[in-house]
């Protein structure tokens, strides 16, 4: 079983986007950078992936700089490359273009290797229709097990 300590998680990805699938992917990070995000100083709130020219990259990724980094440390929003086979960036290309769907990364984990990976969803946007029955579901569903409990006493 693969053993992996996950350091960031975008909570409001799955709130805003209905996930179809999901890829692991490497990230080509700077040696500051890799010392900050296993401190856990990274923020994936705002950030997105594209395709571009065969490559996969990441914006609005936040990583805090390092604080014993001084002059190595690099912009804390720089765009990272992402590194993923071939044949997935080929899957990507046609789901972006001609699906609609949008790239969205989903969490920042440490692997057992001690490389940082990404959670990268290929997702559609949610209305705000969408986002109104999941919350009602959601509170349905924790009254119904608060009823439960309480009739078990």
């Amino acid at each position: 079983m693969r053993q992996k300590k996950i350091i960031a998680n975008n909570k409001k990805a799955r709130h805003d986007y209905f996930v179809e699938e999901v890829y692991d992917a490497g990230i080509v990070l700077t040696g500051t950078e890799i010392k900050s995000i296993r401190q856990g100083r990274v923020n994936l709130k705002e950030s997105f992936a594209r395709v571009e020219q065969g490559e996969v990259w990441v914006y609005g990724m936040h990583i805090s700089p390092y604080e014993q980094g001084n002059r190595y440390n690099v912009d804390p929003l720089r765009a990272r490359k992402l590194l993923l086979n071939k044949q997935e960036i080929r899957k990507l290309i046609g789901y972006t273009t001609l699906k609609g769907l949008t790239l969205v990364p989903l969490n920042i984990y440490i692997n057992e290797n001690g490389k940082a990976k990404m959670e990268l969803a290929v997702a559609r946007g949610k209305k705000l229709y969408d986002k109104r029955d999941d919350m009602a579901k959601r509170d349905s569903e924790r009254r119904i097990e608060y009823e439960l409990k309480q009739a078990k006493r």
